[in-house]
């Protein structure tokens, strides 16, 4: 009976990972329209997390980062090259003028916490 139990948790903590890193929806968004976009780091989480932009118009990103975690430390845009240091309590400001079009994915160092900058014409 132990074992049964240890499995069936076992089993829903992988569906939980697979939920949390591949299926998980972001509910916030944000279009930057040439202006400044806020993005609070907190719990686990990047809000909003899915931010659209047009191609060929300059956006700021501002970083807020509540969470004292060091997972929430740095910001990585792999796609875009760009990694930031993100300080507690202290806005960072990522200026970006997409050249491209695209979901670019944005994450902390360990791919905990997940974004997307989505880049249209």
């Amino acid at each position: 009976m132990m074992t049964l139990i240890v499995n069936l948790a076992g089993l829903a903590l992988m569906a939980f990972i697979v939920w949390w890193f591949w299926w998980w929806k972001p509910r916030s968004a944000a279009r930057a329209e040439e202006g400044v976009v806020t993005i609070t780091v907190d719990d686990g989480v990047y809000d909003p997390a899915w931010i659209e932009a047009r191609r060929g118009h300059p956006i700021t990103l501002r970083f807020v980062r509540k969470d004292p975690s060091p997972c929430a430390q740095q910001v990585i845009f792999e796609d875009l090259d760009i990694t930031e240091e993100l300080p507690v309590d202290e806005p960072r400001d990522i200026r970006i003028v997409p050249e491209r079009t695209g979901t670019f994915r944005f994450t902390c160092q360990m791919q905990m916490y997940q974004g997307r900058l989505r880049v249209t014409e």
